[in-house]
């Protein structure tokens, strides 16, 4: 019901943009852009519209993408703030490439050429659409790689195996809400402070689900308020994270673990002394992989005076005194 409530809502912008801005007049218009592979829109690609849309808009540039799968990596540069990408259906409308580590061959830092989707921009919002990379299970991947601030992902698919979700940006915040995120190896990194609720947080096979690379100082990292963390019948021993460096900070607030996750739930990364400094914490988890009766001696059980500071408005919290407030970015309508 949700997906076609969402579907009809879609239809309803579509028509509701093509009445006020015809197809002659639409692709003069950068606020309000269509995507469709059968010519009906303004353009057929997601990186021509991208190119075609203001840039520093003094409001947000929406680009609607009606259902396809649209075979591009997909840049968005530090140019287009304030830019939306709405999918008409988040199982339809999908973004795939292909590239990994090894066929990037850029060196040792291919890792971060291999992405889908690249965005750079702050304010970026996207919605109800699947974004995938469909190497397999060769090596590093990336589906996402996000590096702007107050970016928010609501009801979209990110699929991959190692290193799909890439957060980058040492100051940048990203709120993940409604999504599923399935890999492998670490699939779930980087350093930006990221939320994510009500997501499904889906391990493919036996590894760990973050990395965290928390900058020293940061109040907070990765928090996963109310999401499902499940995995596939192959996949029996999972941890919930290694710290990539020293800092990290990562945290599991009610959500419902499965029994693939390993009673120690955490890895200190081998041959590392970073759980001296990394924080790793849970509170009020349900499920089999809940019991905390044999979780590693250096992860933390939040009390709930704890718990209670880990809200929206603190995780995502202004980093500069002016800054619009939380509860109007994640929204994605300013």
């Amino acid at each position: 019901m949700k997906e076609q409530t969402a579907s009809h809502k879609f239809l309803l912008i579509s028509i509701l943009v093509s009445i006020l801005f015809p197809a002659s007049a639409l692709s003069q218009d950068d606020y309000n852009i269509t995507v469709a592979q059968d010519g009906s829109g303004n353009y057929k690609t997601i990186q021509a519209a991208v190119d075609a849309a203001r840039s520093f808009p003094d409001k947000r540039v929406t680009i609607y993408v009606k259902n396809g799968i649209y075979r591009e990596k997909v840049v968005i540069p530090s140019i287009n703030t304030r830019l939306s990408i709405i999918g008409e259906d988040a199982g339809k409308t999908i973004i795939t490439w292909d590239d990994f580590f090894g066929k990037i061959n850029r060196g040792r830092n291919s890792t971060f050429y291999t992405y889908t989707l690249l965005v750079i921009a702050d304010d970026f919002y996207a919605e109800n659409i699947t974004i995938e990379n469909t190497a397999g299970p060769v090596g590093q991947a990336l589906a996402l790689f996000v590096k702007g601030d107050r970016c928010v992902f609501r009801n979209c698919r990110f699929l991959g195996n190692q290193d799909t979700l890439y957060t980058d940006g040492l100051n940048s915040r990203q709120y993940f809400d409604g999504c599923y995120i399935e890999g492998t190896t670490d699939f779930i990194f980087g350093p930006a402070t990221a939320l994510f609720t009500n997501c499904t947080i889906h391990s493919k096979r036996d590894s760990y689900i973050t990395a965290a690379s928390t900058p020293e100082g940061k109040p907070f990292g990765y928090v996963f308020m109310n999401c499902r963390i499940t995995a596939s019948p192959e996949a029996r021993k999972v941890y919930l994270g290694r710290p990539w460096r020293d800092y990290a900070k990562t945290v599991f607030i009610k959500c419902e673990l499965g029994a693939h996750i390993v009673p120690a739930g955490w890895s200190n990364w081998s041959g590392t002394a970073r759980d001296k400094t990394a924080f790793y914490a849970e509170y009020g988890n349900s499920g089999p992989g809940a019991d905390t009766s044999r979780r590693v001696p250096w992860s933390h059980q939040l009390s709930e005076e704890e718990a209670a500071s880990y809200t929206i408005s603190n995780i995502l919290a202004p980093v500069l005194p002016l800054e619009k407030p939380v509860e109007e970015w994640i929204r994605g309508k300013e």
